[in-house]
């Protein structure tokens, strides 16, 4: 439930693995979940896509092999990656955190050198 020292007792039984808790620790209480599922928002922790936000299309499962997590972003682009580098942050669009300005959007090459001459 939870990759810390800290171990939460009676935890709600609808709460699984990858699942997302918001939690109070001067309460020592569970608040919320968030369950990993298709239409969630979500960050990429890990990887070639890390630090990109966007929403759960599809978990393929592979047995013997690692879970494979089809992405799109708010600008419609799509992107895979393994599940344990997925971390979900907020039910359907809205978010339980707040996001960085660029939104977890991956610029093009071109977008980038565009922005950073616009800078100067």
């Amino acid at each position: 439930i939870q990759s810390g020292p800290r171990t939460i007792r009676y935890p709600d039984p609808a709460i699984g693995v990858n699942d997302t808790i918001k939690f109070d620790f001067v309460a020592s209480k569970i608040h919320d979940h968030v369950k990993f599922e298709h239409g969630n928002k979500c960050m990429i922790t890990g990887g070639a896509n890390l630090g990109r936000i966007g929403i759960v299309e599809n978990r393929e499962k592979h047995p013997g092999a690692f879970d494979i997590v089809h992405i799109r972003d708010a600008r419609g682009q799509k992107f895979a990656t393994r599940a344990y580098n997925v971390f979900i942050i907020g039910k359907g669009n809205s978010s339980l955190v707040k996001l960085p300005t660029n939104a977890g959007i991956k610029l093009s090459v071109i977008e980038e050198r565009d922005r950073n001459l616009n800078r100067k």
